[in-house]
């Protein structure tokens, strides 16, 4: 019995250590096998994540490219913006750390915390951006506090800045974040969430060559997240920069004439296109955009009825009045249906079919040629010629002298403008062309519409001779050693269907306009220089909607806008120009002197240098600036 009991528990200790060894046995199995997954599998996975928790990759942006003028005078560049970011996995206690720089930054915790919640996708060791371009005084708190701050970072960028606010806003456009559309559009390759591109003007034209090309830079960082050393460093390449043909002096003094109404100037160099101003009233603050716009500032920009966001110069489209009298002119003498010897009686009014058809000036012109028709802008005159030449050979002389058609200029969102057929008629609005709509459109009503840029160009192939110019906003592209690597050279767009007996003709009217006795500008006349020009009137509405209402008693927004196209001096001209003023009512009042005093601006510059101004009779004279 004692034998039995002895053997009992000998098996039972043995099973008690068997099974010991069997749990410590498969224990050790585990950790090895646990091992072996950690090392082995695991092993690369985590020696990178070890690796971003001291050595980590930060992205360099490249300085944008500058954009000068035509003289080298910046207009953007960049200046430098501190940006603060947080890093969650080095911010150990998260609340705290962010209750205490949101009382540095003086805004609101919860802000700062949905910033954060925001990105929750995102690496734990990634940068959040949680407020850019903080001021002197919240940059001192956060260096002061920065051991207080684990995981707070402050970056120095380059943000864009506009030297000149407002001016040239339209031609030099702005940045703005890169919205998600864009970056999967594959237009932006390289960049990323909030990188900034340009959307609007020249920044969005040459936006390849102004943005540069990203790098990068390998740190060390401690376990607060702050940099400890610079492993490696690949620097940015920067963007190169534009120089444009505008002059901003010209411009400026331009958009100083606008001041305090809607409408465009632009100004062109007859001999190339290039685009010496090009000015849209009222403007708009393209810092605004960098810098970060309130819902209620873009509201106020977007809903005033002024539409400072549209650049009047190449999308404003208007009838353009008296000024189409040049085509009309052109087509005339072209076609034959009149020579320079042909004379019209204009009584005040033009009967044809069962209506009349009124001249702008009530008590007729008497008789009058086609130079007298041209400087003092006479209705009857033109209605005839309309009348003869029928809506679809006047159309192709249009488009021949570069309307209904965009110019090409190096601008987005150019509109073409509208030349209109008896097809184009029957085809948009159903209804065949009636005769007497022929005579609207002689004089540059109608369904007639031009933007002041084609308008610009008109004028200018006029005072050159007969070349029609593509306009160009930019000159030339430089890298970082200033040289020259891209220019834009000027390309003649065609000629005016005009041979030069019928331009000396319209020529000599145009001097009329401003230097004869009775030309509709002659209030511009001067004593130095010599200009031609085309005032024009644009009705908004018809003339049997306001008939018996005097001018002051007419609506604001129903009164006729005002034109006046220009070159000069008149037999050599060095500047060509366009002026639209919105319910400005007369060319002769309203266009014609802003006209006037940017090209006296352009002819006699700054610094005393001296313009050399050419009369349509061929004397030459200097004027001292």
């Amino acid at each position: 019995m004692k034998q039995y009991l002895k053997t009992a528990d000998m098996d039972w200790y043995r099973q008690r250590v068997f099974g010991a060894l069997f749990c410590a046995l498969a224990a050790f199995v585990i950790i090895f096998l646990r091992l072996v997954y950690l090392q082995v599998i695991m092993g690369e996975e985590y020696r990178r994540l070890s690796l971003n928790n001291s050595i980590r990759l930060q992205s360099i942006d490249p300085p944008r490219g500058l954009i000068m003028d035509g003289s080298g005078r910046r207009l953007a560049e960049n200046r430098p913006s501190f940006d603060v970011n947080i890093t969650v996995k080095d911010a150990r206690d998260l609340e705290r750390t962010v209750a205490r720089l949101a009382e540095y930054l003086e805004v609101g915790t919860d802000e700062l915390m949905a910033k954060i919640k925001s990105r929750k996708g995102l690496a734990a060791y990634k940068p959040i951006l949680l407020k850019k371009d903080i001021g002197r005084r919240a940059l001192a708190m956060i260096e002061v506090h920065k051991f207080d701050l684990p995981g707070v970072s402050v970056d120095v960028k380059l943000r864009r800045h506009y030297l000149h606010e407002r001016s040239a806003a339209h031609v030099i456009g702005y940045l703005s974040e890169v919205n998600a559309s864009e970056l999967k559009s594959g237009q932006y390759p390289g960049l990323r969430r909030g990188d900034f591109v340009g959307k609007f003007g020249v920044e969005k034209a040459l936006e390849q060559k102004l943005r540069g090309t990203r790098g990068g830079r390998q740190v060390e960082v401690n376990a607060n997240g702050q940099i400890v050393r610079v492993l490696k460093t690949v620097q940015a390449r920067p963007g190169l920069d534009a120089y444009l043909t505008i002059e901003h002096r010209l411009q400026q003094r331009a958009e100083e004439l606008l001041e305090g109404v809607a409408g465009a100037v632009v100004a062109i160099e007859p001999d190339s296109g290039r685009v010496l101003a090009l000015a849209s009233n009222p403007s708009f603050n393209q810092n605004a955009f960098t810098n970060g716009m309130s819902f209620e500032q873009w509201d106020a920009l977007i809903s005033n009825p002024f539409r400072p966001m549209e650049n009047k110069a190449i999308q404003g489209e208007y009838p353009p009045g008296s000024t189409y009298k040049v085509v009309t002119a052109i087509a005339g003498l072209e076609e034959g249906v009149i020579d320079e010897s042909s004379e019209v009686d204009c009584y005040g009014y033009h009967r044809f079919g069962n209506r009349i058809y009124r001249c702008w000036k009530k008590g007729g012109h008497g008789r009058v040629d086609i130079y007298r028709a041209l400087a003092e802008s006479c209705d009857v005159y033109f209605y005839q010629v309309g009348q003869k030449l029928g809506v679809d050979r006047l159309a192709w002389y249009a488009n021949a002298c570069g309307l209904g058609a965009k110019t090409g200029i190096n601008l987005d969102q150019e509109a073409s403008g509208l030349i209109p057929t008896a097809a184009w008629k029957k085809a948009r609005i159903g209804v065949a062309w009636q005769k007497g709509e022929t005579l609207s459109l002689a004089i540059g009503q109608g369904f007639n519409l031009a933007t002041p840029l084609q308008m610009a160009a008109l004028a200018a192939a006029v005072g050159n001779g007969g070349t029609r110019y593509q306009p160009v906003i930019w000159d030339n592209i430089r890298d970082a050693a200033n040289q020259i690597i891209l220019r834009n050279e000027p390309r003649a767009a065609g000629k005016l269907p005009a041979s030069k007996r019928t331009l000396a003709i319209v020529r000599q009217g145009l001097w009329g306009a401003v230097n004869g006795e009775n030309g509709t500008a002659r209030r511009i006349r001067s004593v130095d220089i010599e200009i031609s020009g085309k005032t024009g009137t644009s009705q908004v509405v018809s003339r049997r909607s306001t008939e018996g209402l005097k001018e002051s008693e007419i609506p604001a927004h129903l009164r006729a806008h005002a034109w006046f196209v220009a070159y000069a001096p008149s037999r050599q001209p060095q500047i060509a120009v366009a002026v639209l003023v919105e319910h400005g009512e007369h060319g002769s009042s309203a266009a014609a002197p802003i006209a006037k005093e940017v090209i006296r601006t352009y002819l006699a510059p700054a610094g005393g240098k001296r313009a050399v101004i050419v009369s349509e009779g061929g004397a030459r004279r200097t004027q001292g600036g």
